[in-house]
């Protein structure tokens, strides 16, 4: 998202010229799909995990450009408000104790950006949603200083014509009424309260649509067994607000073009695919772009030359669609690749509660693309996206639909199949028995006790409030217990309320 633009206005010939060249990189994609040449290697895996940072009141610390001075890698970069960070992990290829090595790596990169915030005045907190956010940090001003940043937002408000609304309805805590948020924004900075974890996994073209409807199936049980999202504006919402939030934050559509059934940017899709094609197609056919950038290079040219083209306004406009499992097209090393982005989940609560969570989606969704019937062939593409919703509002509390099952709770579906199959796939890919065991036993814990970073916290705020504690102090409590339990490293299932 926080991809550099240059440009400080677009003009009409602009976004004319921008949609002529997206079609002509979605055509030289096509003639590569068809030629190859595509890196063709074990999978690999990537890890994308923003942060939030707070002072010592516990609110949000607009100092994300002073503490990324103070931390001086480039892995850490800055995201779309002022109290966010994003933290880029190397890739590595999916097999052995790659895992392992990839926790204690984690553990230390963020062990050592903290002392670096704590200098400037901040602490990092692994969150999927920041409780302590007020409606006033929303405000533009809050907005990072990246020129990306502040076009998305006027181009956004532009196609709107009127403030945003967030609006939803929350579930319940134990012995309350249903909370309820609604409220405008002028901003598109209530997206700063998404902060994620995205899991990516480069694969060949000729399994990239398996994996990616593999993905789909998978995103209702991961949200609901990873939740770590219930409170936004001092109200308790979904277990998983993230995925309600992130689709009203950055919406285009006045509600006349809901009405008319104008797709969401934040999308899950409409149909299972053949092809990477069928993603990249649909971006074009239906979305126009919000920055209509371009570049100098012709795709074909550099085809034609042997080179591998940077389709860049492709990858561009790709850039401001986002799926929760985005199609992406990348290069390394002069080789082009492609991969799925998983963006379902939320960032913590803990290292290992992070890698678990990737463990287990790597697992499972590689012993679904090795299904002699593919689970897409038998499950509706409705029925996953209605999985989604119901894992992000009930997380161990809803009723999942799955073939060959029915509805079901989240913990039964994991417990009885998907686990096994997660052992079955990171096997497949010559992951560590020690790994494995180590980080699918995380996922069986948390599944027995069922406990999630969003239920501890929920429990939390309850029992607070039941010895008096208003909601603002709760919050403010509750958080500060969960940084130190997060710091602590012992996963949520093992947290007591």
């Amino acid at each position: 998202m926080g991809q550099d633009v240059k440009t400080d206005a677009f003009s009409r010939e602009d976004r004319q010229r921008y949609r002529q060249k997206v079609r002509r990189c979605l055509d030289a994609l096509e003639r590569m799909l068809t030629e190859g040449g595509f890196a063709d290697e074990h999978p690999r895996m990537g890890l994308e995990i923003e942060l939030n940072l707070v002072d010592d009141a516990l609110a949000p610390a607009m100092l994300n450009r002073t503490v990324l001075e103070k931390i001086d890698d480039p892995c850490y970069t800055t995201e779309l408000g002022q109290h966010n960070l994003e933290l880029n992990v190397r890739p590595r290829p999916l097999r052995d104790e790659q895992s392992t090595e990839l926790e204690h790596e984690l553990r230390h990169s963020l062990a050592n950006a903290g002392l670096k915030a704590r200098d400037a005045g901040a602490r990092l907190v692994m969150i999927g949603t920041l409780p302590t956010l007020r409606s006033e940090h929303f405000d533009i001003r809050w907005l990072t200083q990246n020129p990306r940043y502040h076009k998305l937002n006027d181009q956004i408000f532009a196609l709107r014509g009127e403030e945003l609304l967030l609006h939803m309805e929350g579930v319940p805590l134990p012995g309350q009424r249903a909370e309820r948020l609604r409220c405008l924004q002028d901003s598109i900075l209530a997206e700063s309260a998404c902060t994620s974890t995205q899991l990516h996994l480069q694969v060949p073209p000729e399994t990239f649509a398996a994996n990616w409807n593999a993905a789909q199936c998978l995103a209702g049980v991961q949200v609901a067994i990873a939740a770590n999202s219930p409170f936004l504006l001092r109200k308790a919402l979904w277990h998983e607000t993230r995925i309600p939030l992130f689709q009203q934050a950055t919406d285009t559509r006045p509600q006349e073009l809901k009405n008319q059934g104008v797709r969401p940017r934040v999308w899950f899709g409409e149909r299972w695919i053949t092809s990477i094609f069928d993603l990249f197609e649909e971006n074009v056919r239906y979305f126009p772009g919000l920055l209509p950038e371009v570049d100098d290079e012709d795709p074909f040219e550099a085809l034609d030359s042997g080179r591998a083209p940077r389709l860049a306004e492709l990858r561009l406009h790709n850039g401001t669609i986002w799926r929760w499992n985005r199609p992406v097209y990348d290069i390394t090393n002069d080789v082009p690749h492609l991969r799925v982005e998983n963006r379902v989940l939320p960032a913590g609560p803990t290292v290992v509660d992070l890698i678990a969570n990737a463990a287990f989606f790597y697992g499972a969704q590689r012993a679904l693309t090795a299904e002699e019937r593919p689970l897409w062939t038998r499950m509706s593409f409705q029925a996953a996206e209605e999985n989604l919703h119901a894992g992000a509002r009930h997380a161990f509390d809803a009723q999942l639909y799955w073939p060959g099952i029915g509805w079901v709770p989240p913990d039964e579906l994991v417990l009885r199949l998907l686990l096994p199959m997660a052992h079955e796939g990171l096997r497949d890919c010559g992951v560590s028995d020690e790994s494995r065991e180590r980080y699918l036993g995380v996922i069986e814990a948390r599944c027995l006790a069922r406990r999630t970073g969003s239920t501890w916290q929920r429990a939390v705020v309850t029992d607070l409030e039941a010895r008096g504690y208003d909601r603002d102090k709760a919050l403010a409590t509750m958080l500060r217990r969960y940084i130190e339990l997060s710091a602590a490293g012992e996963p949520v299932h093992t947290w007591e309320i």
